[in-house]
């Protein structure tokens, strides 16, 4: 059910919004409706971690002071030969 709200906000901010709502090709209300809900709906914390994620998250870490160029250089080797 649709209810009338009645909102006091700078004129500025007002035709900058109207201007985004139509290039979005929403009203207005429904733009300002959509934002409330996204802010106040609740969040579902319980999400699930993709398999693709799971599989590059090693929990390995890399020295501050290692050298990178031969990091790269052994990647670089390594795909060479996984493709070959």
């Amino acid at each position: 059910m649709d209810t009338k709200l009645t909102l006091k906000l700078d004129e500025d901010v007002i035709e900058r919004a109207k201007k985004y709502a139509s290039n979005k090709k929403l009203s207005l209300s429904r733009l300002i409706e959509n934002y409330l809900d996204s802010l106040t709906k609740e969040q579902d914390n319980d999400f699930e971690i993709s398999p693709f994620v799971k599989s590059i998250a090693t929990g390995k870490s890399i020295p501050i002071d290692a050298d990178w160029k031969e990091i790269r250089d052994q990647y670089a080797d390594h795909l060479d030969e996984k493709y070959k």
